[in-house]
């Protein structure tokens, strides 16, 4: 589901997703998550696009978002159109009952986040501390910067913290589409052992 910009919808999503604690030694327990819409202040988190480049990575994306019940926000300019059909073959029919929020600016998504709790969160290779090591909360939203050129400066200096994906020497950065869904998979994790602590 497309909404205007700045404007976030409220969407009923049911799926069911099974997380397994490898904290238990043999047996690992696994933990249902009902993404129903009461439960979104406790599981909240978001997925954020600076300038996406490549039409397959953001369809990708937002079909995770759909598949995990979480929501998206598209910082434009994109480099294509959201009609473009790489977009729409990589999202498939996912693309129709997925929220996301297009942004014209960065300006505009910071207007439109403005007074929100939550923290914003950037996944990039310019950082030291592993997302492994962090610990998330309700409220944050994952910012993952364009394929080409990541994100500018002034972005790094505006966002809560700066994550990285620990990977073997030399290599240069993971695709953009694999990161997000990397990191939102510990960041639902944490979420759900949280919620159930006694």
């Amino acid at each position: 589901m497309l909404c205007e910009a700045g404007v976030r919808s409220q969407q009923l999503l049911m799926p069911t997703i099974y997380i397994a604690d490898s904290r238990t030694s043999n047996r690992k327990k696994q933990y249902r998550l009902d993404f129903i819409f009461k439960m979104k202040n406790v599981l909240n988190l978001r997925i954020a696009m600076y300038q996406p480049d490549i039409p397959q990575n953001t369809g990708t994306i937002l079909r995770l978002v759909s598949c995990l019940g979480i929501e998206a926000d598209i910082i434009e300019p994109c480099g294509f159109p959201l009609s473009h059909k790489k977009f729409k073959r990589a999202g498939m029919d996912y693309l129709d009952s997925v929220n996301f929020v297009r942004h014209a600016s960065w300006a505009a998504f910071q207007r439109a986040n403005h007074g929100q709790s939550g923290r914003l969160i950037l996944l990039t290779t310019q950082s030291n501390l592993s997302y492994l090591d962090y610990d998330f909360a309700p409220g944050d939203t994952l910012l993952v910067g364009s394929e080409g050129a990541g994100v500018p400066d002034f972005v790094h200096d505006e966002v809560s913290e700066r994550l990285v994906i620990p990977m073997t020497s030399g290599m240069r950065s993971l695709n953009v589409a694999i990161a997000a869904a990397m990191v939102a998979g510990e960041a639902l994790r944490q979420l759900a052992l949280h919620d159930r602590a006694p």
